[in-house]
């Protein structure tokens, strides 16, 4: 698909990559026979359960259940993403990330290194003439009457964009080549005729990292009157608005201490509060709280708080981040709203009451469940039949967009409490994803005999372990016509080793890293089951022969009834005499049962 890193790169990344390496100079581990432990750097423990295998190159929590390759594990533990993570791995192994067409994050002249370094020379810049340049008091007055002291401007590299249309192209553009970097970078406009001019002019600058550290972008706040109050950096190859948080990098000790993060409206907020003590907020950049933010806020803490305006627009802008949160909502995770007095922002606040009525009224924001039911509910009657039935057509497109888990179901039983309708009744209206087949596991419901799923999954637990199995296996599309859970899994893992030279367990999940087998199959690498203990191929060439057989006598079972019916067709008379002809062979040849 275009704009992925092609998946062959992949493979190959984590066959070359090291995972004890990888996390051994992150978390100290110590041998323990085959696989190497510790303890779990995801949550606290006083005895080691945290399992990396050398062999599969992945790892495994007992206490918690975190896992994953070496790419799972750079995200995790250093809130990378998953491009972050491949390039770095790709780094350490002297490998070039390549890029399918359409891929937005290849490195180019446009990303790499002389980019960021022309965003260092312009806070740099920015910083200097704060304290240096004529206009500079005004700047330093505007902070003072905010509230902002020296040290706290300094800590969050404030600078200064004086008045003008060419100061910083004075100073940075000295050539051509330069001055076309500075329009890639969103730090000067180029003009329809030709001649450039800086964006960001009698302004106070705000340096927006990303999480690295790495200045990407500038937000600008304007002195005295003037539209807009605040100016961001347009999307540039280095900053996408969508992916990146004001304060995340300065905040992201704070937060892991807190276990929780503040996501605020403005960088204002940011300082003030952390010149109060308040030192785990992050802000949005001008938009809505978006998916990728929650999913990199959530690699860091596993509950955020998002805090609003009390009037309308601050309203409307929680329930944006309702609808955007649900998607990811999953167990573990926690989503809370704290709505402040309406004409307060959380820098006027913390002024006005201090900071511990601030984290009190921390202490008492809404869950996200709750904010949920109660703004539904006051928009219908729920003493009226056709009301709570109104309520149920609110909730259920919001709850379908839920993953599955205890989470969604709780908060079905929830509705099920206002609206008086059975759960059950409620998920089939909602739309259980649990309930979602996935197209391959679609099968007519033919009668038929059922073996027990542990066959199955005996079979792909023993092909993540040792992957090269799936080279003496010649006739897997015998099992498409199989109807036994797990087995459309089965075939999938089947293609995707056979598909690539040499994979190992990480390799293979990896390969589902967007499926909803992901889980399961990660349960698999590590599953202790008794026959595991004994000799793999033997044990794997056995399961398959037993699976071919359940096919045999399902497929015998349908053509049968199929006779019975008189809809039998030509070929599928050839087909049942050939079957029961094999089955008679076959009882000639068993031994007899006593």
């Amino acid at each position: 698909m275009a704009g992925r890193i092609p998946k062959p790169f992949i493979d190959e990344l984590l066959t070359r990559s090291d995972i004890v390496d990888v996390i051994d100079a992150r978390v100290p581990l110590r041998k323990a026979g085959k696989d190497y432990k510790a303890c779990c750097p995801f949550h606290e423990e006083k005895t080691p359960s945290f399992t990396v295998s050398a062999d599969k190159q992945f790892y495994h929590c007992f206490g918690c259940g975190a896992h994953g390759s070496a790419i799972g594990f750079l995200m995790d533990y250093e809130h990378m993403s998953f491009v972050e993570a491949v390039e770095e791995l790709a780094a350490r192994a002297g490998l070039t990330v390549p890029k399918e067409a359409g891929a937005a994050f290849e490195k180019d002249k446009d990303t790499g290194a002389d980019l960021i370094e022309l965003m260092r020379e312009a806070a740099r810049y920015y910083r200097q003439q704060l304290r240096e340049h004529p206009q500079a008091p005004r700047a330093v007055n505007y902070l003072k009457g905010r509230g902002i002291t020296g040290e706290i401007a300094n800590e969050f590299n404030l600078g200064f964009a004086p008045d003008g249309w060419d100061n910083l192209l004075r100073v940075l553009g000295m050539d051509d080549s330069r001055r076309e970097a500075l329009v890639r970078a969103g730090l000067t406009v180029k003009k329809d005729n030709g001649g450039y001019y800086d964006r960001f002019r009698d302004r106070v600058m705000f340096p927006i990292e990303d999480h690295r550290g790495r200045i990407v972008a500038f937000g600008g706040r304007i002195i005295d009157q003037g539209e807009p109050k605040y100016l961001n950096s347009p999307e540039t190859p280095l900053f996408h608005k969508g992916r990146e948080l004001y304060g995340l990098f300065h905040a992201r000790d704070a937060i892991k201490r807190e276990n929780r993060v503040l996501v605020v409206e403005g960088y204002m907020d940011v300082v003030a509060l952390a010149q109060f003590g308040i030192d785990f907020p992050v802000a949005t950049l001008g938009t809505a709280t978006t998916r990728d933010h929650l999913e990199r806020l959530f690699r860091h803490a596993p509950e955020v708080v998002f805090c609003f305006d009390g009037d309308r627009a601050g309203r409307e802008a929680a329930w944006r981040a309702l609808e955007n949160a649900l998607p990811v909502l999953r167990e573990g995770r926690q989503i809370s709203y704290l709505f402040l007095p309406e004409g307060d922002d959380p820098d006027t606040l913390v002024r006005k009451e201090g900071r511990e009525a601030f984290l009190a009224r921390l202490r008492k924001a809404t869950p996200l469940p709750d904010y949920l039911f109660d703004t539904l509910s006051r928009q219908v009657d729920l003493g009226r039949l056709d009301g709570r039935a109104r309520l149920v057509e609110l909730a259920r497109p919001l709850l379908s967009k839920m993953p599955a888990g205890v989470l969604r179901q709780m908060m079905l039983d929830r509705l099920a409490e206002l609206s008086r309708v059975e759960t059950d009744k409620l998920s089939m209206i909602a739309g259980n994803p649990e309930s979602v087949a996935h197209p391959r596991e679609i099968r007519s419901s033919s009668s038929g005999p059922r073996e027990p799923p542990s066959m199955v999954r005996l079979a792909i637990a023993i092909l993540l372990q040792r992957p090269e199995l799936a080279r003496a296996v010649s006739n897997e599309w015998i099992l498409a016509d199989l109807e036994m859970p797990g087995v459309p899994l089965l075939i999938e893992v089947l293609d995707v080793i056979k598909g690539a030279a040499n994979l190992n367990t990480a390799s293979i999940i990896e390969n589902f890293r967007d499926s909803d087998h992901k889980q399961n199959l990660a349960k698999l690498a590590f599953w202790q089951h008794p026959a595991l203990d004994h000799d793999l191929e033997a044990e794997f060439t056995g399961v398959m022969i037993r699976l071919q057989a359940a096919c045999t006598r399902q497929k015998t079972e349908r053509l049968l009834h199929k006779k019975e019916a008189g809809d039998l067709n030509q070929a599928e008379k050839d087909e049942l005499a050939r079957l029961l002809s094999l089955k008679r062979d076959n009882s000639r040849l068993s031994p007899p049962r006593h």
